[in-house]
């Protein structure tokens, strides 16, 4: 007898109602007929199909569990995702790695912003972030934006969103992509009060003022065409998450997928990931991790790549290569910023460097790469991982002319009987 899943019937009921299938359910288990016959889309947290939970085991018992983090662990393949549109650039996998920056002008000072915007334009950039704290500033990011387009540049800007859902909403008039941070977008209270949440029902219950933030700007965004990077940052979890997942890369990665579900609950798409953090290993852990449940969730959303607060100099350079270049490896990534406490113009040479060795690399359009690809030979992992036993070796045989018997100070494990100096090795002692 064929077994068909509880998503399959789900999808299946959705699609007999012309209704999506990833809307107007409360979970991928408890479904009700009443539910999928809504003509509108979701407005409350309670309506929102949201992604099973991974603490109950529900995501694994319904969607299996996790398979692979990229196209292939020997060939740099480039991972297939959807295409998110940004004013007159495309991010994705059919696109070629945008490269973006960062102004660090006060966004206030509207000609100082222009000029700088377009230094990094003619240097190169296809994309330029700028911080909005606030309504002074939205209002500048208008004029910013007017200011760019009579001077004949066109160059998408994103609009840096903390702590301001309204301003968010505001500003997103006159730029072509909004950043929002899931840590403190809605969620900004770092009363630093200890949370224990009893169960899943206890955490699951602070959803509904994040929906209530989060909606306005999700239909706006989605009446306007705008793009939406939805940014989780290690240094600014939410207190709640923290509480709930620690301060760990499954914790930045929920938090994320619970801002996708809110987006999804309103057939908005136009967005990318970001799992920014300044520990390069940590942020490879988390990008990995998102990529990951992305595969499993059948989404595919492109990525942008980068480490926060990478520095200055070759410390900086030398952090977002690490991190940023170990993800392009993977195949994973579709637009890059490295992020150097240095004026904005010069993070161009490495941002586009690393998007030119990725793309060099990428089997499918390169033959040499491919060959050099093709010549490493499988890696086959023949330890016994669920036992603790010492790894036990052959130690060297001494020969007739050697004065030096290692058998008298190693054991065969490898381990030291005893410490031995210099002077004990001497040729007078031997």
């Amino acid at each position: 007898m064929v077994k068909i899943s509880p998503l399959a019937v789900a999808t299946a009921l959705a699609v007999a109602t012309n209704v999506d299938a990833f809307v107007g359910q409360r979970s991928y288990l408890s479904r009700t007929v009443g539910k999928l016959h809504m003509s509108a889309y979701p407005t409350s947290h309670e309506d929102i199909l949201w992604t099973p939970s991974i603490k109950t085991g529900e995501r694994d018992e319904i969607l299996g569990p996790l398979t692979k983090y990229c196209e292939d662990l020997y060939s740099v393949t480039r991972r297939k995702t959807r295409t998110v549109s940004c004013g007159p650039i495309n991010f994705g996998s059919d696109h070629p790695i945008v490269r973006q920056t960062m102004a660090t002008t006060d966004t206030a000072n509207v000609d100082a912003s222009i000029d700088q915007i377009m230094r990094c334009a003619d240097k190169g950039f296809d994309l330029v972030r700028i911080t909005v704290q606030g309504r002074r500033e939205a209002n500048a990011a208008a004029k910013i934006r007017e200011g760019l387009f009579k001077k004949g540049y066109d160059i998408p800007l994103c609009a840096d969103m903390h702590f301001q859902p309204v301003v968010a909403q505001l500003v997103a008039d006159a730029v072509e992509k909004i950043r929002i941070n899931p840590g403190n977008f809605a969620d900004g209270r770092k009363d630093f009060e200890e949370k224990v949440y009893e169960s899943e029902v206890d955490y699951v219950k602070e959803r509904e003022y994040l929906v209530e933030a989060m909606l306005p700007l999700v239909q706006k965004c989605k009446d306007l065409n705008r793009c939406m990077r939805i940014g989780t940052n290690h240094g600014s979890l939410s207190s709640r998450v923290l509480s709930y997942y620690g301060d760990t890369p499954r914790g930045m990665v929920e938090s994320a997928i619970e801002f996708a579900d809110i987006c999804r609950s309103q057939d908005y798409h136009n967005f990318v990931f970001s799992m920014k953090a300044s520990n390069p290993l940590v942020m490879v852990q988390s990008y990995r991790l998102l990529a990951s449940e992305m595969y499993r969730l059948g989404w595919d959303y492109p990525l942008h790549l980068g480490v926060t607060e990478a520095g200055e100099g070759e410390d900086g350079r030398m952090k977002s290569a690490v991190g940023i270049g170990t993800l392009l490896a993977d195949g994973l990534g579709d637009t890059v910023r490295v992020s150097l406490t240095e004026d904005p113009e010069f993070e161009y040479e490495p941002c586009n460097r690393l998007a030119e060795m990725a793309e060099s690399r990428l089997a499918a359009t390169n033959p040499e790469a491919d060959a050099r690809q093709k010549a490493v030979r499988k890696y086959v992992d023949t330890r016994d991982i669920t036992t603790y036993a010492r790894r036990v070796g052959a130690l060297p045989e001494k020969k007739e002319e050697e004065k030096v018997d290692v058998g008298l100070f190693l054991n065969p494990n490898g381990s030291v009987i005893s410490s031995i100096s210099s002077p004990m090795l001497s040729e007078g002692n031997a």
